[in-house]
């Protein structure tokens, strides 16, 4: 069957519009929905029940004691010149109390700390002062940045 000229350009119009689109009106977009798997990891208790593990903060792998009770990621000074901060260029203005007494500590804003595949951006931490802290601690300016965590069986468990 033959389309007459006028019904034929109706049509074309029509085909053509919908290619293009109607004008001020914007076609559904379904997007897709986003995937967000989580993360999570143990950490076996060591000697005494502590939990030390390697922690990635900064890019760099440095052990870490896990420590409920610190409020921040507290890193020695030695732990934080590894990790790409300056500890000499730092100010140490908050008065930290610590196992062997009362010392002084600078903040600092950690780009990551992960511990396997569990990563969180943008962690408070503290440097304290050289000489007063062996080691790096783990403290809840992490932890609570987790979905989870907690103790089972003998192992730290960490959701993201």
């Amino acid at each position: 069957m033959a389309l007459s000229g006028s019904l034929y350009s109706l049509v074309l119009a029509g085909l053509m519009m919908t290619s293009a689109g109607l004008p001020g009106f914007e076609p559904q977009v379904h997007e897709r929905p986003q995937l967000h798997l989580a993360a999570a990891t143990s950490i076996e208790a060591g000697y005494g029940g502590h939990f030390i593990t390697t922690a990635d903060i900064n890019g760099t792998n440095i052990e870490v004691l896990v420590d409920t009770g610190a409020t921040a990621v507290a890193l020695s000074y030695e732990d934080a010149l590894r990790a790409g901060i300056k500890p000499s260029s730092l100010n140490y203005d908050v008065k930290v109390s610590t196992a062997n007494g009362q010392v002084t500590a600078a903040r600092v804003k950690l780009r990551h700390v992960m511990i396997n595949n569990v990563k969180v951006r943008d962690v408070d931490g503290m440097v304290l002062a050289k000489g007063s802290m062996r080691g790096t601690l783990l403290g809840m300016s992490f932890l609570s940045r987790l979905r989870s965590f907690s103790v089972e069986d003998g192992k730290l468990l960490l959701k993201n």
